[in-house]
């Protein structure tokens, strides 16, 4: 195996090129091979055009089934031969198919190392004003396909309820067909899950918290209940979603101020 045999995970960040750090920069032009993925998260103001010329380097986009179906088997064998460099939107090893590809590498031998970039977790927890450590599991909302939506997430905010923690949600991606699922489309989906378990963990006076944008020069946060949320006009995509649990009076206030909560929202403090 060659010494020199690496697979080094960059962080590209949440918005466009710009948010790439300086050390991600560097490695990107020593590396002899660049790969980029960007079907796991939704970067609209990505140039990987702009990227290049910034690093004087080509990037070779890879579709999902290189990672998903075929192992990754091309960019660890470039590995192999030395440096390479794969791309990934926000911060490296947040999906799992990631962890998946640095175990794959470190079995054969190939050394791997990561350089973070912006993760959409603290950048959409920070924007709504929500303490970090109040937030339970996270889950996604996916699309239904052809039936019933997954209760997973319902059953996991109500899990999350119970403990008054808060709920990150997620919202489905499928970027092979330019799809992103909306707030609207997601509050919709947990309305329906409410209209079937009927155990009042989704109702008309349930605080939510939409968020869009997160990373962007422009984001956009609205906290409100659900018909208010439903009818705000968030923009382009990527969105996500924050159903909370028991509010601290700090994180009361930080959603009137920067979410445009309603003041009775302090009221809700317990």
């Amino acid at each position: 195996m060659n010494k020199l045999a690496e697979l080094v995970f960059v962080g590209l960040g949440l918005y466009d090129e710009k948010d790439i750090s300086l050390r991600g920069l560097d490695e990107i032009r020593e590396a002899g091979a660049v790969f980029a993925e960007l079907y796991t998260s939704v970067m609209h103001k990505l140039s990987i055009k702009k990227l290049e010329e910034r690093v004087g380097k080509r990037i070779s986009i890879i579709p999902r089934g290189v990672l998903e179906e075929d192992a990754g088997r091309i960019i660890l064998e470039q590995a192999k031969k030395g440096k390479t460099v794969l791309l990934v939107p926000g911060d490296p090893l947040i999906a799992t198919t990631h962890v998946d590809l640095r175990i794959r590498a470190e079995k054969q031998g190939i050394r791997t190392r990561v350089v973070h970039g912006a993760s959409i977790i603290s950048a959409v927890i920070g924007l709504s004003g929500l303490q970090n450590y109040k937030f339970g599991r996270s889950v996604t909302i996916p699309f239904a396909e052809g039936g019933f939506p997954s209760e997973t997430p319902y059953r996991v905010i109500g899990e999350n309820k119970a403990q008054g923690l808060h709920t990150l949600c997620f919202l489905d991606i499928k970027a092979d067909e330019e799809k992103s699922m909306t707030i609207l489309e997601g509050l919709k989906t947990l309305q329906a899950l409410e209209g079937h378990k009927k155990q009042n963990i989704i109702t008309s006076e349930t605080l939510v918290i939409g968020i869009a944008r997160a990373g962007s020069e422009a984001p956009r946060v609205k906290a409100g209940d659900i018909e208010d949320v439903m009818n705000h006009d968030f923009g382009a995509s990527p969105h996500a979603l924050i159903i909370p649990g028991k509010l601290h009076f700090m994180e009361a206030e930080a959603l009137v101020t920067f979410a445009g909560a309603p003041e009775e929202v302090v009221e809700r403090v317990q």
